[in-house]
């Protein structure tokens, strides 16, 4: 377990303009207990007041700042920055620095295991730091499933997971300039481990009817043709495993990484697989992606292609379910009213067909592929 460290720094100045949104983001905009979050775009209040543990989820924050107290006595809790069904965010001062603790709500096994990963790459980065920014580790506790690091000063590349806007070029070559130097990065060995097993999670799709018979036969010749071109060692690039726009922090000294939940060694070109898919109404941003994992030939443009369609086959699960859920929780509309007008659901069969128009794009860019070798 870590102990808290001493404060480094001055606490950082709130940004007052592209104010987060609450839910969203790696840092969102800090949300008073009982109060709705105001309009992005809003002036946001300096980082003072004080939480509100009353009630039921009032137990669930002093059970959480009890387990942040335990390895940093220190940390002053101040705001909630988010809170789901798994875990809550909390903005607070140790010292003079400003520091956000991460409590896990749901012990499940598989979230335990996530957020025990992200503490051990945040411990790895104390000893060899990463060509990127990331926040300093100020204490971690694996057992319990809390962690407090440095709360970095910036703005998120995006405030949503599929921007509907494209983002600014400088934004994009700023994004894509630390994607590229990560990926050149090589930890020292058995510091991280894969947490893609590519030749399962094709054959997991493959069951669940997401993948066709030819996908998966064409995936796997890729797979093997990697394999051959260079092995795992060879062919391993480090990566963020989620750089999403919404995990990268913009600031004046350059990009900052958050949210290392994924962490570890995949096929060349994944985060910019992550990137590309994302980035549906950006197509310059996609051009550039695409000839970044391009340019250093065949083997590292096949290992981009089957990470496209890991990639977009996982964000079509994740919103079709999302889709269900919606039409399942919609309440009856009463005989003889109006039908409701357009909703978060519509938005969400929007984009699912884009995903689906993508990895029609991407499934004929792999038989391509498998076509040349």
């Amino acid at each position: 377990m870590y102990t808290a460290s001493s404060s480094v720094s001055a606490p950082p100045r709130l940004q007052q303009r592209n104010a987060f949104t609450a839910g969203t983001g790696p840092y969102p905009r800090p949300v008073e207990a009982g109060r709705a979050p105001r309009p992005a775009g809003t002036v946001g209040r300096p980082l003072s007041g004080r939480i509100d543990l009353s009630g039921p989820q009032g137990a669930q924050l002093r059970k959480a700042v009890a387990s942040v107290h335990r390895i940093c006595p220190e940390f002053n809790p101040v705001q909630v920055l988010r809170r789901s069904g798994r875990s809550v965010l909390i903005v607070g001062t140790t010292g003079r620095t400003t520091a956000v603790a991460k409590c896990l709500l749901d012990h499940s096994p598989a979230w335990s295991e996530r957020l025990r990963h992200e503490i051990a790459s945040y411990r790895a980065f104390v000893r060899h730091r990463p060509p990127v920014r990331v926040p300093r580790l100020i204490a971690a506790d694996p057992e319990n499933c809390t962690l407090v690091i440095e709360r970095m000063p910036g703005r998120p590349a995006a405030l949503t997971r599929h921007p509907v806007e494209a983002p600014p070029r400088a934004d994009v070559r700023a994004v894509l300039g630390a994607i590229v130097r990560l990926g050149s990065w090589r930890p020292p060995a058995g510091m991280f481990d894969a947490p893609l097993d590519y030749g399962s999670r094709i054959s997991r799709y493959h069951e669940l009817g997401l993948f066709t018979d030819r996908d998966l036969g064409d995936l796997q010749k890729l797979l093997h043709g990697l394999a051959q071109a260079g092995g795992r060692q060879g062919m391993g690039q480090f990566c963020h495993g989620d750089a999403l726009l919404s995990n990268i922090l913009l600031s004046p000294t350059g990009p900052v990484l958050v949210d290392w939940e994924h962490a570890g060694w995949y096929l060349p070109g994944y985060d910019l697989a992550t990137l590309w898919a994302v980035l549906g109404d950006a197509p310059l941003a996609r051009r550039q992606i695409s000839q970044l994992a391009q340019q250093s030939g065949t083997a590292a443009r096949d290992a981009f292609l089957v990470n496209l369609m890991l990639v977009l086959t996982r964000e079509i699960r994740t919103y079709e379910t999302a889709v269900q859920r919606t039409m399942r929780d919609a309440p009856p509309v009463p005989t003889g009213q109006a039908q409701p007008g357009p909703a978060a659901g519509e938005e969400q069969r929007l984009l699912l067909r884009r995903l689906h128009d993508d990895c029609a794009m991407a499934r004929r860019a792999v038989r391509a592929a498998v076509g040349t070798r």
